[in-house]
This record gives C-alpha cells, structure tokens and sequence, in this order.
C-alpha cells in the first residue's frame, strides 16, 4: 500500500450550543417525567450518576423541553440550529488549517438527527463561500458510526481530487429528537447520554495524521439494536438489544479483519480514537482489545463533558488527540473506531 498518497487531517474544528444542562438537573427533570411510568423509577435513574456524564450541551433551554413539539417544528429547529454550529465547526476548521476556502474540493455532510432537502452541505458552502463546484455528499443514517465513516469518505475524495482539501461537517441535534411524552426506557437512557454539537474536519495533502484507509462492518441479524422510529411527533429513540455485550463479542475480530485488509496489523497499533458511546461501551471496548483503561482517557473525557453527540464525539476525541501532535512520535500507528446503526463498525487508520 503506497501510503504516501493518502490525505492526512490538515485542520479540525468544534462547535456546541450555549444552554448547559447538568448531569444532577437532567435527572431531576427526567424523574418527573418517568415517574409515573416506571414502579422502580428510582432504579433506573441510576443511569444517570453511573454514566460518569457531568454536564452536555442542547440547542435549547431545558425547561423547553418539556413542551410538545411537532415534527415540522422540530425539524425547523434542526435546520436553523444545525445550520448554524456546522458553520461555526467549519470555520474554526478552516482557521485551524489555514487554507484558501477556495482550494476546498469536496464537502461531506454528515448528521442523523433531522432532516433537509436541499441537504445541508448546499447551505454550508454558501455560508462558507465554498466553491460552487465543490463535489457534495449528504450522509444520513450512520448514527454514532457517521463521524468516522465521513472522514473515510472525505479522505477518499480527496484521492479522487488528487489530494485537494475536502471538508468534512458532523453535526448533531440528539436533544430535538426527545419526546416527553414517550414513556419507554430506550427515552430514559437516552434522556440521561445524548447531547447536541458539531465539528469539521479538513482532509487532504500536507502535514498531520496520515489516513491510511477504512474499512466498514455490517452485522447481520442486529438491525434492531439502535435506530428510530418514527411518529406524528418526530424521531423516537429505539434501543433494543445489549451495546456493550455486542461489543465484546465482535470488537477484537472484527479490528483484526479490518487492520488485516489494509496491510496492518492489530497488535501494531498504539492510538485508540474511540466513539464515546457511554462508560459501559467504553469498558466494553478495552475488555474487548485488552486495552489499559488510559488508553481511552480522551474518549472518557469528551464523555464527562459532553455526553455522547452522535456522529460528532468522536470527532471531539480526535481533536483531544491531536492536542499531544507535535509530542507523538512519528510512523505510530492509531485507528479511529465507532459503531452505530444497522448494527455495523467503522475504522479509519491513520499514521503519526
């Protein structure tokens, strides 16, 4: 494999919203809100303290929702918002590289949390002044997996642009998606670990972490692990089968076939970028590769804080990463993992 023709991650950007919900706040008002629904509420809102989540981000006041929404209000919501922090992402991913906008080739739009068409990457090169040539592509439905799958797709389309910059915007609204009156667990647990925010990353020829390549797992017989269904009000939150469990089950094979296929080898890698999805998928994880717990210390941290955004946490840890780039030494090998709906797996490799 002729590595040098790779693109590597030349500039990345964060962005979250103003309204800070704590993690004690966010049980109190989800106990008001099951209480009715569950005879051992008491119980189940152990989630809360047991997630290690101290305070997430949302687009709105939280006593806002606990107000009825529509769908089409929701999604209005979605658009403005979303809109707005995938600019906010992008421009700082823009400075952070320091690269000509006009030089921008491609832009990858990822999200799973609502819906528009003209789909969002049209409004962000307005907003952004991109060229109007730039290639797009809109990526909907990958859930937690869609951050490390876009910056595949974002590095492959800087290959096929000859090593141009491409950009690439997550964005994720997890908190317009809650229904207060949906009284399931799938809405508790999700009550008590999703959060809203977006990031943007710049791929293509120059220096920083080379990526090396993807590789894409879908398993069968898992559809019904996570995902939503959808009603009048909008996206209601589906969890149907055991996350963590899964995880120690296929983790370590399904790494093994995926280093294998570029050429590497799993014991060789020494940087675990890893999708926060909650303490116990962490835990998961490290009993799955037999990892020391530090070896997720960024994804734990970005969990703390942030709580869990969907295809953009992983993004967040990557940029935790990168803060120790110019200490690293070079030609280590690391991969950038998270799985998420369907059920499946993404990795994206890179080099130091």
């Amino acid at each position: 494999m002729n590595t040098t023709e790779r693109p590597s991650v030349l500039g990345l950007g964060t962005a979250v919203p103003e309204f800070v919900v704590d993690q004690k706040a966010a049980r109190a008002m989800a106990q008001r809100i099951f209480a009715s629904a569950f005879r051992d509420v008491e119980r189940l809102m152990t989630v809360f303290e047991n997630g290690r989540i101290q305070e997430r981000r949302v687009v709105l006041p939280p006593e806002a929702y606990l107000e009825p929404m529509t769908w089409p209000e929701r999604n209005a919501l979605y658009f403005r918002e979303a809109r707005r922090l995938g600019a906010e992402a992008a421009e700082a991913a823009l400075a952070d590289a320091r690269l000509p906008r006009e030089d921008i080739a491609g832009v990858v739009f990822v999200s799973t949390t609502g819906l528009a068409t003209p789909s969002l990457d049209s409004w962000l090169i307005k907003d952004l002044n991109l060229s109007r040539h730039a290639t797009r592509l809109p990526v909907w439905g990958l859930g937690c997996a869609g951050g490390a799958s876009g910056l595949n797709r974002a590095a492959d389309m800087s290959v096929a642009h000859d090593g141009r910059p491409v950009l690439l915007v997550a964005v994720e609204l997890c908190s317009l998606t809650f229904q207060p009156d949906d009284p399931s667990k799938s809405n508790l647990i999700a009550t008590s670990l999703f959060a809203d925010g977006a990031a943007a990353v710049l791929v293509g020829a120059g220096e920083g972490p080379r990526l090396l390549g993807g590789h894409s797992t879908l398993f069968d017989g898992t559809e019904d692990i996570m995902g939503w269904d959808v009603n009048e009000a909008g996206l209601k939150v589906r969890f149907s089968r055991d996350v963590p469990t899964l995880v120690r089950e296929v983790m370590s094979d399904d790494l093994n076939l995926a280093a294998s296929s570029l050429g590497l080898r799993r014991q060789d890698l020494r940087h675990f970028v890893t999708h926060p999805g909650g303490l116990k998928v962490l835990q998961a994880f490290t009993d799955a590769l037999d990892l020391p717990a530090e070896a997720l210390a960024d994804s734990l941290a970005v969990l703390e804080r942030y709580g869990n955004m969907s295809s953009v946490s992983v993004l967040f840890v990557l940029e935790r990463f990168l803060r120790r780039w110019p200490e690293l030494p070079s030609g280590e090998l690391g991969v950038i993992t998270a799985m998420g709906p369907g059920f499946s797996a993404e990795h994206a490799f890179f080099r130091t």
